[in-house]
């Protein structure tokens, strides 16, 4: 589960009614909300908190690294709070839920020097794309 709450509180960042809200909001396992969600359930908590706010909160903490945008196949950006624990995404691709997967291995290892071209890789993003079991049935 994602600790974002306890990790803003340890960082000292101001959380004012609205912030605390969107950071609930993201709080847990597999969250990857949009924008528009995110409002849509903290309104549903706070019902005069402004879009704008959610989108700057949201901007506020991918900037300080306590949330991740995972963008996929062109959709709109969603927000994971699960920057603490190595991981990639399994998408839906024909509703787009995402789901955190753990796979076993390294992603880096698995580029062969030859096709690494000079480069240090310092990260890789894996994405697993399949049909979730609501589309498929």
């Amino acid at each position: 589960m994602s600790d974002l709450l306890d990790r803003l509180r340890e960082r000292g960042w101001r959380l004012t009614a609205q912030r605390r809200v969107v950071a609930e909001v993201l709080n847990g396992d597999h969250v990857h909300y949009t924008a528009d969600e995110v409002h849509a359930h903290a309104s549903a908590r706070l019902p005069e908190i402004a879009r704008a706010t959610v989108y700057n909160t949201l901007s506020e903490l991918v900037a300080i690294g306590e949330v991740i945008e995972v963008s996929t196949d062109g959709r709109a950006k969603r927000y994971d709070p699960n920057v603490r624990h190595s991981h990639q995404h399994l998408v839906c691709s024909r509703c787009g839920t995402i789901r955190d997967v753990h796979p076993q291995g390294d992603p880096l290892s698995a580029l062969p020097e030859d096709e690494r071209y000079g480069f240090t890789i310092s990260d890789a993003t894996v994405t697993y794309r399949g049909i979730c079991p609501n589309c498929a049935s």
